[in-house]
């Protein structure tokens, strides 16, 4: 029998991948907090979870019972909208970003936990536990 590692890791792999992404994007926005004309930007973990959704297969039994988003966005960076606008053009606000950093390194760590959960549950499958 094989181990199919995209069934039995399911989205947190790409979880993982994404917030080390966001990780780099939001580090970014903060070396930059100085810059004149500086933009900051992010990316939303909802367009990840839908565009993984939408090339999942799903069995349904009744053409009805599962909506599917037919959005195809590919996680795209987005431009900031600052909250206080500065006069050089910089849309950094600092507080926020670092804010916007930790969270997405607590967040990180809960998908890393739950990844790690994966690979054990498969080590004890294959050492007969």
């Amino acid at each position: 029998m094989t181990i199919s590692f995209d069934k039995a890791l399911g989205i947190h792999a790409d979880a993982l991948r994404f917030r080390t992404a966001r990780a780099e994007i939001l580090a970014n926005n903060l070396i930059n907090a100085d810059t004149p004309g500086f933009k900051a930007r992010d990316i939303r973990f909802k367009d990840m979870l839908d565009r993984s959704i939408a090339s999942a297969p799903l069995k349904t039994t009744h053409a009805g019972h599962i909506h599917r988003s037919t959005r195809t966005n590919n996680s795209q960076q987005l431009y900031r909208q600052p909250m206080q606008p500065s006069i050089d053009g910089n849309t950094v606000d600092a507080e926020f970003e670092e804010s916007a950093y930790m969270r997405n390194a607590v967040e990180f760590q809960s998908s890393f936990t739950f990844l790690n959960g994966k690979f054990r549950g498969l080590m004890k499958a294959i050492q007969g536990e």
